[in-house]
Parts: C-alpha cells; structure tokens; sequence
C-alpha cells in the first residue's frame, strides 16, 4: 500500500492512536493536533475526494463524527467543533480524510477571507441557477 492514508485507515501504519474504528473506516488521534482531541477519520477503502464515497461509507464517517464529537464535548468541554476535510490538491494524504477538531474561543483556528476578491457574493442568483441546471441533468 504505498498510499499513507490507506496504511493507516488499514492499521499498517506504525504508531497509530486509534480512537475508533468499524469495518469501513478508523478514526485516529491527528498526529500534529491543533488542539488535544483532533481526530482524523479515514474510510479504509481508497477514495480521493467525498463524491468518490459510496453512501453506506459516507453515512459512517458521518455516523462516526457523530459518536465522536459527543466524546470530544465530554471529555475536553470544547466552545465548539470543527469538522472539515479538503480535497482536491488540498487534500494532503492523497486519501479522503475527515477532520474532527475541538475549539475554543482564542484558540487561532480561523476561516480567513480570500486573498483576490472575485465578486462572487454579487453573482449568488447566477451562481443558485448554474448550480441547480447541472442538478436537474
């Protein structure tokens, strides 16, 4: 498996924390948290971005930050939790992977605004109506 995210949804990874894990995918401990508790949940089949994802996979993962975003409440107190993954040439073990991520107030975790503007917010009907003509295909 020369795929890191495969290796460790998988278990062959050395060192893994994992936290939780089912016959689709493990969720482990991020190994450079942003705050105690990330967690990273992995399918452990092999898919590169969320509209790969088959839907009995992606109800799991979805399932799981559900299970595991009460657990992350209980036991640090959060303000709040961030759940986010990124794909494409963002997506950095070349293997989907959601984030789980506690939060607090201060702690410099932030959305930062677009470095070019691009005027979308002007174009949100245009934009409603392209998206809901590829929808209806």
């Amino acid at each position: 498996m020369d795929c890191l995210g495969c290796r460790i949804a998988n278990g062959t990874e050395p060192n893994l924390n994992i936290v939780y894990e089912n016959a689709l995918l493990t969720c482990v401990l991020d190994i450079n948290p942003f705050n105690e508790g990330h967690i990273l949940i992995l399918p452990k089949k092999h898919y590169w971005d969320v509209e790969e994802i088959d839907s009995e996979t992606a109800y799991a993962i979805m399932d799981a930050s559900k299970k595991l975003s009460t657990v992350l409440k209980t036991l640090f107190n959060p303000d709040g939790i961030s759940i986010c993954q990124n794909g494409g040439v963002f997506n950095e073990l070349t293997h989907y992977h959601m984030h789980l991520i506690p939060r607090y107030v201060g702690d410099g975790f932030s959305w930062s605004e677009p470095l070019h503007p691009h005027g979308a917010e002007k174009r949100l009907n245009q934009t409603k109506e392209k998206i809901l003509k590829v929808i209806k295909k």
